[in-house]
């Protein structure tokens, strides 16, 4: 995944940008990057994050990035933003999502073009670049952003920093948002919304699917109008987004008190009480306290001081361990407690496992388990969300290979909620985690809670009607 901020002022914007860019760390965990406009030339710096808060990695070169324009970038796979100099004028690039066709369009531009990239420590090609490639080839920023459009094969939101502002161009099916805020002349150009309200903006405009708009200090120019069709991903609700954002009108803590509410629908299972597993459990976990009217509870506390994010470093064994040291039970709320459990997802179910053995550790009488989102059967092909897994460490898949004796050939019956593969699958993934019961909402309660229409929301990850668990 990854997340970007801009911000165009009549005063120096470092610390805008600084601390915009900051406000998305939640959002990727390999490399962090700044770049600013100081009238005449693009400073930039990007540095590792695996190890280290973005925080802490760029506080000592604000001093060094002033200017008036800037953008800058957290992200999950590849170093950004870029900085290019080009028949178009020297900008710098950053991009969110991911392209399938990447070998594709490299080997037609190296060989039409005769280009070069270069390659990252993976092997792979910084897709940032290879946008930046595919613009540099247009007359225009815009007919370059329209040819990116045109030519990819997966999904990419786009932010350039121009002499004179920001291109601001959301994916061509508004699969990631991009928002604009205003603060008196000043503009900034956001992936969340909580980016902005701490630093004085206010919400100004939401780009539409396929939107391009340029923003400099007189105001939004509209470029390229947006698209009706729109399929934005479900898991920035449930997942991905931070509580304080809202996308296309809806707030994700909104949504999650309603997944949590409609989980507890037709719910009859006893408890003392109810929790979530912090953070990310905690809302939804409130909302089916509420609707149950079982009393809600913190058998667990989180420890952030020096364990800030479970997502860091890129190591999974390590990540795994840190996820387990940074929740701490108390075990005088847990003991002889029959508890339900919320989670805003299961993905491998490591987590969930450890989760589950240190309850009952702690005496837990019985532990009920409750997921926030659908069973997860195919891996992202547009975000890069989970990026670190693969298919078969789903358990799912895991769960799936059980109950067929070896590979898995089809999903439909799997992702419908209502047939007797999908309860052999639960009861699978329950006997797995050692749960008391396992319940996972419904795609259609998940689509309630967003809001907007089922068309309008890409829900890829949790329903197959042909295709293989790893997909196409």
């Amino acid at each position: 995944m990854g997340g970007f901020f801009g911000v165009v002022s009549e005063k120096d914007c470092s610390h805008d940008l600084f601390y915009g860019v900051d406000y998305h760390s939640h959002l990727g965990t390999k490399r962090g990057g700044l770049a600013v406009f100081d009238g005449k030339k693009i400073k930039h710096v990007i540095h590792n994050i695996e190890n280290t808060p973005f925080r802490s990695k760029f506080e000592y070169d604000l001093d060094q990035l002033n200017g008036n324009s800037g953008i800058g970038c957290i992200s999950d796979k590849e170093a950004q933003p870029l900085t290019i100099k080009s028949s178009l004028g020297l900008y710098s690039i950053s991009t969110v999502g991911k392209i399938n066709n990447i070998k594709e369009l490299s080997d037609r531009l190296l060989k039409t073009q005769k280009t070069h990239f270069f390659e990252m420590s993976s092997g792979e090609i910084n897709q940032t670049e290879l946008v930046a490639a595919i613009i540099n080839n247009s007359d225009s920023f815009e007919s370059g952003i329209n040819e990116v459009y045109n030519s990819i094969d997966g999904s990419i939101s786009i932010l350039i920093l121009a002499d004179n502002g920001i291109y601001a161009a959301r994916d061509r099916l508004g699969r990631t948002p991009i928002i604009v805020a205003k603060r008196g002349n000043d503009y900034c150009v956001t992936f969340e919304t909580c980016a902005i309200y701490n630093l004085g903006f206010s919400y100004e405009y939401e780009l539409g699917p396929n939107e391009v708009v340029f923003v400099d200090t007189s105001g939004i120019k509209k470029i390229t109008p947006p698209r009706e069709e729109m399929q934005m991903c479900a898991f920035l609700w449930v997942y991905y987004g931070f509580a304080a954002s809202t996308y296309e009108g809806r707030n994700v803590e909104e949504m999650h008190y309603e997944s949590g509410r409609l989980l507890a629908h037709n719910d009859e299972v006893k408890a003392d009480i109810v929790a979530g597993v912090p953070d990310s459990g905690t809302s939804s976990a409130i909302g089916y306290s509420l609707e149950r009217n079982i009393p809600f509870s913190r058998p667990f506390m989180k420890y952030t001081p020096t364990w800030a994010r479970s997502f860091m470093p890129q190591n999974q064994s390590i990540r795994d361990l840190v996820a387990k040291m940074k929740l701490i039970p108390v075990a005088d709320m847990i003991k002889g407690k029959k508890i339900i459990f919320c989670e805003d997802s299961i993905v491998r179910g490591t987590q969930m496992l450890d989760a589950c053995n240190l309850l009952y550790s702690c005496g837990a009488e019985e532990v009920h388990m409750r997921v926030a989102s659908p069973p997860i059967v195919r891996l992202c092909k547009f975000l890069n969300f989970s990026s670190s897994t693969t298919a078969k460490t789903l358990i799912t898949e895991r769960a799936i290979k059980r109950i067929e004796g070896g590979e898995v050939n089809y999903l439909n019956e799997y992702c419908k909620s209502d047939s007797e593969k999908y309860n052999l699958m639960i009861e699978e993934i329950r006997k797995e985690l050692g749960f008391k019961t396992l319940k996972f909402i419904k795609l259609e309660d998940v689509i309630e809670a967003i809001g907007l229409p089922e068309e309008k929301i890409c829900t890829y990850c949790f329903k197959c009607n042909s295709a293989k668990m790893s997909d196409d």
